[in-house]
């Protein structure tokens, strides 16, 4: 496996991506945040409530950190790989919705 500080592609990402996130709640929490964050983004483009797509970075990324730091044990690839972090939490919720991945 790469080393955290190098990827060639988000292909070389993803697996290290899945290793941070062995925990199953902190799983749970990722794919609860990613849902909501999908609810609130329809919500306002159905209502035209745009004032509450400010809450979209809270809600996501509020939801993974609290999986990361209270269960996983570890830091949010965020901090460091921000775009591939955010193509993995919505490649992690394809593969637990089709059921690639146990949540």
């Amino acid at each position: 496996m790469n080393k955290p500080d190098s990827f060639s592609s988000f292909q070389a990402f993803y697996p290290y991506y899945l290793q941070e996130h062995k925990n199953r709640t902190c799983r749970r929490l990722h794919v609860v945040g990613s849902l909501l964050v999908l609810t609130i983004l329809l919500y306002a483009v159905v209502f035209g409530n745009w004032p509450l797509l400010w809450f979209i970075p809270v809600v996501g990324y509020g939801f993974a950190w609290v999986g990361h730091f209270f269960f996983e044990h570890n830091k949010p690839a965020t901090f460091k790989h921000p775009i591939y972090s955010l193509m993995g939490d919505w490649v992690m919720l394809k593969d637990v919705l089709t059921g690639k991945l146990r949540w």
